[in-house]
């Protein structure tokens, strides 16, 4: 047995692709509140004196990056939930137990969880597009790929280490959320980190969210608090660590 079936991998992203297509409710749902908060605070907050925003940047150019990294927060940690949907319907356990390595359904299970987590953060830069959200340069979204891809793999291996602790969907989606918002309020998501007190500066030095943020921020919009390669590095490590975890403890779900 391969440590790594691309056709297996390959067949597990199209299943998880072709569910999310064939749900136009999920896709809904999933960009309704990062739109809303869009809306609101980017209308809101426009022209308010904000602690620590960076001059000369419109606070709806700020928050425009912060909402994208939270859409891929929320859409790749969700994720997880997949899993325990197929192993409520019995399709777990058939995979388990199928001649296909565990590494290969969690590299499957990324890469549909990413692409899903893509798709619905690619609509809300488009939608955020007539609102009056305008790219520092085209030149510069290939690398805002990058960052994005990155995101959705970090949290999405979070999302399949975390459900594989769990047995019902009910406890992993209040454990998720419980998670969910502290990394984003936490990211300088909607307000610059430097304006928090030092003691959580720290936990958000520690918030992967908050180099992904920055780093689309950097390219998007042209500002950012760290270096690109800062933000970069930090997402690469975080991404792999990440998937290592959610790897090794995915291995050790029971195929019952």
């Amino acid at each position: 047995m391969n440590l790594v079936d691309p056709l297996s991998v390959y067949a597990l992203w199209l299943r998880d692709v072709k569910r999310f297509l064939r749900a136009p409710s999920r896709i809904i749902g999933s960009i309704a509140m990062p739109l809303l908060f869009l809306v609101f605070l980017g209308f809101g907050f426009s022209g308010a004196a904000i602690p620590g925003l960076p001059e000369g940047v419109d606070y709806l150019q700020y928050l425009v990056p912060g909402m994208v990294g939270f859409t891929m927060l929320f859409g790749a940690s969700f994720a997880g939930m997949s899993i325990l949907s197929d192993q409520d319907v019995g399709f777990l356990k058939e995979i388990l137990v199928a001649p296909v390595s565990r590494t290969s359904i969690v590299l499957g299970r990324i890469a549909g969880g990413s692409t899903t987590a893509l798709v619905q953060a690619g609509l809300i830069l488009l939608l955020s597009i007539p609102l009056g959200f305008e790219v520092d340069s085209l030149l510069s979204l290939p690398l805002a790929v990058v960052f994005l891809v990155l995101i959705a793999v970090t949290f999405v291996g979070f999302g399949v280490a975390l459900a594989s602790q769990f047995s019902d969907s009910e406890g992993f989606g209040l454990v998720v959320q419980f998670v969910i918002f502290p990394l984003f309020f936490l990211s300088g998501a909607i307000y610059p980190v430097g304006s928090l007190p030092d003691p959580v500066q720290l936990l958000a030095l520690a918030n992967p969210l908050t180099y992904g943020v920055d780093g689309l921020r950097a390219v998007l919009v042209g500002t950012s608090s760290y270096p690109v390669a800062v933000d970069l590095g930090a997402l690469v490590l975080s991404s792999v660590v990440m998937v290592g975890i959610g790897t090794y403890l995915f291995e050790r779900v029971e195929a019952v």
